[in-house]
């Protein structure tokens, strides 16, 4: 009865929800002290208290019939207005409402867009390593997508082969900066190159390709680095953001799609995006979440919290004799698997109640990510079976 396509995704399935559903039956077994579960980037710091004091209000004030009824596609133009302000006031920008569609999520604004632009076959360039999703938005909409290397002593871009995977069917980039899974920030020196390679691909081929800028963990940033908007180093940019990190909403599914006026094509895309959240039955974004987020578009997670963690687990597992990038955005550390095979290493981890990604769902074998957005107590816990798990594979003595 299943199309092949979802039959087969069913059955390649998502390794970062099966060890989510695996640590829950682990700490069944043992205890869930006793389990150390750094799989599912699900943000650990409270939603801010002036969000509750807003839905509050909203529900009690509002007109019931305005407050969850139908709307634009693109959401209620006072909210559109009130994010495209924040976003002119600190970065510089032009935007108004009309630029602004409202989503479900990032992921929703992703599928939206990939939908108001893909036809079949058409290329979408990713650098590795990426989220995996990516690949499945892609692919909903008969897309191919095209993976890069990264340089990897520093996980930036490997500019040469990503300028050398581009074609004339490559029809978007999507570029993810703080990256997940490797909590490192692309330089601007890497975003103007990148820029400067886009626009000498659209001149050789006589094409449009969209620089799409997930940027879910903009705001989570350390060591005093501010944080960036790709808009400003290449003309043909949108950006999609969640407040899914930023104001720890996972569950709400709240964000928004940026069009730039400068993008080519902007009305028609604009169009296009907004009809695509009405054509694939998100219709609009939730309406109550909506009026709520644009009254705390200033609030911000406590971002010292995951700093607090970044530093300990990092100098941890470096005094154990394992090798990481420091992460200077996101919750996540990407850990070099002592066996090539990383899979088999995280299989061993699994002995000593400790679970975690394998690099290859993320299109980078070798490597494991590590999401460090848990209660601190549990990462020091965590270091003795850490401890263990280096003996076994000869990191420490």
């Amino acid at each position: 009865m299943l199309s092949k396509k979802t039959s087969l995704g069913i059955k390649n399935g998502s390794a970062i929800r099966a060890m989510f559903v695996e640590g829950k039956l682990m700490a069944e077994q043992y205890g869930a002290e006793n389990v150390y579960d750094f799989s599912l980037g699900n943000p650990a710091t409270p939603a801010p208290e002036k969000l509750k004091e807003v839905l509050i209000d909203k529900i009690n004030s509002e007109d019931p019939l305005v407050l969850h009824g139908y709307m634009n596609n693109a959401g209620f133009p006072e909210v559109r207005k009130t994010l495209a302000e924040d976003l002119n006031r600190r970065f510089g920008t032009d935007f108004d409402e009309g630029d602004l569609i409202m989503t479900v999520g990032a992921a929703g604004g992703l599928n939206i867009t990939l939908k108001a632009i893909l036809d079949p076959k058409d290329e979408v360039v990713v650098f590795s390593p990426y989220f995996g999703e990516y690949r499945n938005y892609v692919e909903n909409f008969d897309g191919v997508i095209v993976e890069t290397k990264p340089d990897l002593e520093t996980f930036q871009p490997d500019l040469s082969d990503f300028e050398s995977k581009l074609t004339a069917k490559t029809k978007a980039v999507i570029i993810n900066t703080p990256n997940n899974p490797t909590g490192v920030i692309y330089s601007p020196d890497t975003m103007e190159k990148i820029g400067t390679i886009l626009r000498a691909a659209q001149e050789r081929f006589g094409t449009q390709i969209l620089l799409i800028s997930d940027e879910p963990y903009r705001e989570l940033r350390y060591d005093g680095k501010e944080p960036d908007f790709l808009t400003k180093y290449y003309e043909n940019t949108i950006v999609g953001y969640s407040f899914s990190k930023s104001l720890s909403l996972p569950g709400e599914r709240i964000g928004y799609v940026a069009v730039p006026k400068a993008v080519a094509g902007h009305d028609e895309l604009v169009a296009g995006i907004s009809l695509c959240n009405r054509i694939l039955g998100f219709v609009n974004a939730p309406s109550l979440i909506q009026l709520a987020v644009a009254e705390c578009v200033q609030e911000k997670t406590d971002v010292s919290f995951y700093d607090r963690n970044r530093k300990t687990l990092y100098e941890g597992l470096a005094e154990l004799g394992f090798s990481a990038i420091l992460p200077e955005g996101a919750f996540y550390l990407w850990m070099k698997s002592p066996y090539p095979d990383e899979k088999k290493f995280v299989e061993m981890a699994k002995k000593h109640r400790l679970l975690l990604v394998p690099g290859s769902t993320f299109g980078c074998s070798g490597y494991v990510r590590i999401a460090y957005c848990v209660s601190h107590d549990m990462i020091l816990r965590s270091m003795d079976s850490f401890r263990e798990l280096a003996k076994e594979v000869g990191c420490y003595a």
